[in-house]
């Protein structure tokens, strides 16, 4: 079955965006400058994760602000998803907000999980991945009203990338385990 148009968009964007996530998580943890990363000691690691997090987070707080002032600000809106079905901007906001929420929650676990088990010399993928993060939210909210493949890039931006340090924390646990 071939793919329509714009499922073609939306793999262009997947494939880009994977690779992309991969290389320069790979580069992250190879070349991060070391005196940039924390000490190996349980604080330290926390602090960098929590720090990490919090930049990632800040999207988070930019999409409630967003669909709030939105809200506040016209009529229609005003009562709430809850109470009213909503204008077209309020959906767009509220869907934009889902997905952050979403993203940011995931990469909150992935964020806290690689930093307490990967090797220190290997935690500059961390801020590579909050990197990603902000340019795979900027690109997605961008994208998000013109459809899937012009979204498709940013989501998968943002999503790969997290994807990558969980599955690079559960091979690092894993050979922990046989080894």
């Amino acid at each position: 079955m071939p793919l329509s148009e714009k499922q073609q968009g939306v793999l262009r964007g997947m494939i880009t965006a994977s690779c992309l996530s991969g290389v320069l998580l790979i580069a992250g943890a190879a070349l991060f400058p070391e005196n940039w990363l924390p000490q190996d000691t349980g604080a330290a690691r926390f602090a960098f994760a929590a720090a990490n997090v919090l930049i990632a987070a800040v999207w988070l707080m930019v999409s409630i602000g967003t669909l709030a002032r939105h809200r506040f600000v016209t009529p229609q809106d005003i009562d709430g998803s809850g109470l009213t079905s909503g204008s077209p901007a309020a959906r767009v906001y509220q869907a934009i907000l889902q997905n952050t929420l979403e993203q940011t929650v995931l990469a909150s676990v992935a964020y806290s999980a690689f930093a307490a088990v990967a090797p220190v010399s290997f935690l500059g993928a961390l801020p590579v991945a909050v990197l990603l993060f902000w340019i795979g939210r900027f690109t997605f909210w961008r994208g998000y009203a013109n459809g899937a493949a012009h979204r498709a890039f940013g989501f998968a931006l943002t999503f790969y990338s997290t994807v990558l340090l969980m599955l690079a924390t559960v091979l690092i646990l894993l050979h922990s385990i046989v080894t």
